[in-house]
Order: C-alpha cells, then structure tokens, then sequence
C-alpha cells in the first residue's frame, strides 16, 4: 500500500489536476446545463453536440486536438501565453485542462437531468412576483438541483483523476510535473519488476473513485434530506 516518492508525487498531482479540472470546469456545466434544459435556439443541437463530442472521440484525437488549439504554436496557447504569461502544453495545467475537457459532458448530463427534474412552474410563480432571472436561479433553482450538481462535480473528478489518453497526448508523460496516476502505472509496466509498484497505484486509484462515489452519494442524501426538510 505504501508508495515511494515517484508515487507519491504522481498521487498529489492527480488530486491537484483532479481538483483544479473540476472547480474550473463546473461553474461553465452548470451554466450549459441550464442553457440545453432551459432555453431554445439557434445552434442548441450543434452545442449539445459539441459538449458530448469527448465521450464519443477518441481521447488521443481530443489531446492532439487541444495540442493543436492550446500549444505554445496555436491560436489560443499563443494567446494565453501573451496575455497572462500562461502556458498549458508539457505542463500540469495543460493536464487538468485535458481532464476537465474529458470530464466536461458528463457534469453537464448530470447536472441537465437535474434541471430537467424542477418543475419550471415554480420558477415561472417567482419571475411573476418580480423576481430576475438570477435571483430565480440562484434562490429556487440551484439549490434544488444541488444534489445533481454534487454528483457532477463527482464524477467529473474521478474521470480527471482517471483521465489518461488526452492527457498524455497533450502534455506527456514528464515525472514531476504532468505524471499523474494513469501515465505513472502505464509508465511502471512498461518496465521489467514494475508490477508491483503499478499494483500499488492501481488500489490508491480505486480507493479514490470509490471514497468521491460513496461521498457524492453522502452529500446527495443530506442535501436531499435538507431540501424536503426546508
């Protein structure tokens, strides 16, 4: 169970990609989310398909993809690394931007079908009291669908602490600095005598997946119990 260094640091820079990908990626899920369940236009069909493309997309082709746009020698790698000095490519931010590119549509699923669960009723009865929209949001809205935000944000965590394909095709495989614990396991069976260490990766992995699962289920419940109490 014990790790050594290597693991060790490959262990913290996934929980940092994993935390970092998830607060990042949700405020603009919850934001989509509200925007497929809730209002009609132009071009919903083309965003909806867009934000469901990384399920469906090899994620080699989705990190070569970010390598493209967000490379020191894309349009908005170059942008960044102008503007605010940042760059994303061969680097842990790069690595959580991939993960919570790959995580992205399932916190949006999540937090659509919970929208989708609110009867739109009661948020019309505030708009005709006066109320604007955010107000309506932020006050009727989102603490309804706070239990669907939970399991979101939880499973757009564990898919960026499992994330593996795109980001080691956007930022590689470097120790230290963009190894998280998939590249680290791929990386020790790739070696002769490194099964056991990789084995050791393996069940920090899953005790993390299975200690976000059982503490999304945890909040769910006592938002739940909160909301039916109020």
């Amino acid at each position: 169970m014990m790790l050594d260094a290597a693991g060790w640091t490959a262990l913290r820079l996934s929980l940092l990609v994993g935390v970092t990908a998830t607060l990042l990626a949700l405020p603009l899920a919850i934001w989509i989310a509200w925007l497929l369940a809730r209002r009609d236009f132009w071009g919903k069909g083309v965003l909806n398909a867009l934000v469901h493309l990384p399920l469906v997309l090899p994620p080699v082709v989705t990190g070569y993809l970010l390598l493209l746009s967000f490379g020191r020698n894309g349009p908005a790698g170059r942008f960044l690394e102008e503007t605010f000095g940042l760059v994303l490519a061969f680097r842990w931010t790069g690595a959580a931007l991939a993960a919570g590119v790959m995580g992205f549509p399932l916190m949006v699923r999540a937090i659509r079908l919970a929208i989708e669960a609110v009867d739109p009723r009661i948020e019309d009865a505030a708009r005709t009291l006066g109320a604007p929209g955010w107000a309506v949001f932020g006050s009727i809205t989102l603490p309804l669908i706070l239990p669907g935000v939970l399991a979101g944000a939880v499973m757009g965590f564990a898919k960026a602490i499992g994330e593996f394909g795109a980001t080691i095709t956007f930022v590689a495989n470097i120790p230290g600095e963009t190894q998280t614990l998939p590249s680290a396991i791929y990386a020790l069976l790739q070696v002769p005598g490194g099964e056991d260490a990789a084995i050791r990766l393996v069940i920090w992995a899953c005790i993390i997946a299975l200690g976000a699962v059982a503490l999304s289920e945890w909040l769910a419940r006592r938002v739940a119990a909160r909301i039916a109490g109020a």
